[in-house]
């Protein structure tokens, strides 16, 4: 966090960012993340046509905020890019980033690692290495690569229960984080290459997910579903109610490429998928419905405007990206007061189940548990002394007692036969076991 502090003067911890939303994400919502302390990012996605305006009116809406106007260096938000629309979105997104300075560039799908080289060099090149590289990643095998390759300043590790883009074929953010900071950190220590900051994203939409992300080791996360009920995200009514009538993500939302090819964006490199509600188009393809009436139907669809997402009694067939948790987005709320509820709620998730583990030593002494496996270790031990002096010729680990129980909570164990206090140095397979097991 101490990193993302110097980089970020303005924002406050634990970071809380926008995802760079393509056509929803724009100046008014990566504006108000940022005032509210958090990092909000424009997602200019794969196409630069419009983006000197959106960061000129970021430029201004900043201006009028006294926390960011103290901001010289860079303008207090990120851009984000779909790298696989190829090397005229460099070009043409080059002038606007040299001219703004951006915080940050946001680096998502390309065709092939060589376009993140690319887009780190020239992006370092026009803006002084001033403003920084943020690549989003999905498996620990891309986390190394783009480490080796790009050397971001953060990586965007994202798991499989984020809506919108990511990859078919990944892991959740449990046990996708661990594992990618424990590879990175290995590659940066044997490689003498500094390490990148690491957020998390996927599945984070409140205070709990988020304080879940934390203790997980995240240095920041980041959100897009939760944004999407924000009156600053540009989509439409119909989508914003698809978003708040939805619920149980894991079960009414999926990640396919029906979505793509009736929106006509085809572009997406074949590894990646769009999780969205399921609605009556995605309904009709199971049933084998042909796409060419799946298309003529969503296209009539557009026309009804939000009926087109079942509201007001209309056939839900519009795509509604949202990810697995759409079910904890309950109200409409500020971008600001989102980033603020989020950000502060983690802190006192974190701080309460910091008392609960406190409390729990106590807890557990008083509920009878070690003596309970007290009596259930002494009772393993003889029935296995009986078995052995049966003649069995079955395999039994050591019998095994209770050396010291205490009112500290600490649970000593060790093989029968060992009369003294047990040996914190000693290791399995050298004649006994010592395991010490603290709560506190």
């Amino acid at each position: 966090m101490d990193q993302l502090k110097r980089d970020y003067s303005w924002i406050e911890a634990p970071l809380v960012a926008c995802g760079p939303m393509r056509l929803i994400a724009l100046a008014p919502l990566a504006t108000e993340v940022s005032k509210a302390g958090g990092l909000g990012f424009v997602g200019a996605g794969s196409d630069a046509s419009k983006l000197d305006s959106i960061l000129g009116e970021v430029r201004k809406l900043s201006a009028e905020d006294k926390r960011l106007s103290q901001v010289q260096d860079v303008l207090p938000v990120g851009v984000g890019f779909l790298l696989w629309a190829g090397d005229k979105l460099l070009r043409d997104a080059l002038p606007s980033i040299e001219k703004y300075c951006p915080a940050a560039i946001w680096l998502f799908a390309p065709n092939h690692t060589d376009d993140l080289s690319k887009w780190t060099t020239e992006v370092r090149r026009v803006t002084s290495n001033k403003t920084k590289l943020w690549i989003q990643v999905g498996t620990v095998a891309n986390a190394l690569e783009v480490t080796r390759s790009c050397h971001p300043d953060v990586l965007i590790v994202q798991g499989q229960d984020a809506g919108g883009h990511g990859l078919h074929k990944a892991a959740g953010i449990i046990p996708l984080f661990p594992e990618v900071d424990d590879a990175i950190t290995d590659l940066c220590q044997t490689s003498s290459i500094p390490k990148p900051v690491l957020v998390a994203a996927g599945g984070i939409l409140d205070p709990r997910t988020a304080a879940a992300a934390l203790t997980l080791g995240a240095s920041g996360l980041v959100m897009g579903t939760r944004y999407l009920a924000t009156p600053e995200a540009q989509i439409a009514a119909g989508y914003r109610d698809a978003v708040l009538a939805a619920a149980d993500g894991g079960q009414h939302t999926e990640r396919t490429k029906l979505y793509d090819q009736l929106r006509g964006t085809t572009d997406w490199p074949a590894a990646y998928g769009g999780r969205g509600v399921l609605n009556e188009s995605f309904h009709d393809a199971q049933k084998g419905v042909e796409f060419w009436e799946l298309k003529r139907l969503h296209d009539e669809a557009l026309g009804t405007g939000d009926a087109g997402w079942g509201h007001g009694g209309g056939v839900a067939r519009l795509t509604t990206y949202a990810g697995t948790g759409v079910g904890l987005v309950g109200k409409v709320m500020g971008a600001g007061e989102v980033t603020v509820e989020v950000r502060e709620g983690a802190r006192r998730v974190v701080r309460e189940a910091g008392a609960r583990l406190s409390r729990l030593p106590a807890m557990l002494c008083h509920s009878g548990l070690f003596s309970f496996l007290a009596s259930a270790l002494v009772s393993q031990s003889r029935t296995l002394q009986s078995r052995r002096s049966a003649g069995s010729s079955d395999w039994t680990p050591p019998p095994t007692r209770i050396l010291k129980v205490n009112t500290r909570s600490k649970l000593h164990i060790a093989p029968a036969g060992i009369a003294s206090e047990p040996n914190p140095s000693r290791e399995p397979g050298a004649g006994g076991i010592a395991l010490s097991e603290s709560l506190r």
